[in-house]
């Protein structure tokens, strides 16, 4: 299926738009145009968009009851990625957000866009279009009733494009956030004071030293006021042992021995 897209303003020539579906060998190329559409989309959307990693679109091509679109535009020999599809006729996935028993209740049977891609310079050529209309085409041959898919709320442009064409809203979550005041765990910058001149750091070092060089040695008064050993012999009483040496006192409830009586021993 193809559909004629405006002319190039460069070679004024008309191109088409060719869709197939991916092959093994489109795997990689595929990978590489994805990141480059959704580059600026995923720096600005709290949820990451896809592709959310390499690994998990090389598993989405083994998968069953998913279609993988190639939109293409051919001039000679090459061929330019132009826009890319992935639609899944049931939910896929074990991180999906969609819960299945929402549309079972209101009787839908959805075809689940995963993935739109369109390349930045095509935009506005009327590539998303065809891709749409592919996709309702997939839709009622196998009998759908609704294309369902995921946007970010402050993707202004896509939004746009969606409600011209007719899709609406669904009961879906929204993020939300409140501040939290909290005190900030490093304090915040601090301003240097200013160098003191060289001769107010050095004046007060100096009076130091000479007021360190003047005042008495440590123990000084200790020794001076201490009595010489002379006296300290001359205060102790006359009956204290020689030596300085004290008589042990007698022990509690012990017999008390009196001196012997130099009379009596005569």
């Amino acid at each position: 299926m193809s559909k004629a897209a405006p002319s190039s303003p460069e070679s004024g020539e008309e191109s088409l738009i060719h869709v197939r579906r991916i092959h093994r060998r489109d795997l990689n190329r595929v990978w590489e145009f994805l990141k480059k559409v959704f580059r600026d989309v995923n720096r600005e959307t709290v949820e990451y968009q896809r592709p959310r990693s390499k690994k998990r679109f090389l598993e989405v091509y083994e998968e069953e009851g998913v279609e993988q679109l190639l939109f293409e535009v051919r001039r000679g020999s090459t061929q330019e990625i132009v826009g890319y599809a992935e639609c899944a006729f049931e939910i896929t996935g074990t991180d999906n957000w969609m819960n299945e028993r929402y549309f079972t209740k209101h009787d839908m049977r959805p075809l689940f866009v995963e993935e739109l891609a369109v390349h930045p310079d095509y935009q506005g050529r009327g590539v998303g279009a065809f891709m749409l209309e592919q996709l309702e085409h997939l839709a009622r041959l196998r009998g759908c009733t609704h294309l369902v898919l995921e946007v970010a709320e402050n993707n202004i442009g896509a939004l746009k494009f969606y409600r011209k064409r007719s899709f609406y809203r669904l009961d879906a979550a929204i993020f939300m956030a409140k501040k939290v005041a909290v005190d900030s765990e490093l304090l915040p910058p601090r301003a240097l004071k200013k160098p003191r001149p060289p001769e107010e750091l050095a004046a007060p070092a100096k009076a130091k030293r000479s007021s360190r060089r003047a005042a008495k040695p440590r123990g000084a008064e200790k020794r001076s006021s201490a009595p010489p050993p002379s006296q300290r012999r001359a205060s102790a009483p006359p009956d204290a042992p020689a030596g300085g040496e004290r008589e042990p006192l007698a022990e509690a409830g012990a017999p008390t021995a009196s001196r012997p009586d130099p009379a009596r021993n005569r």
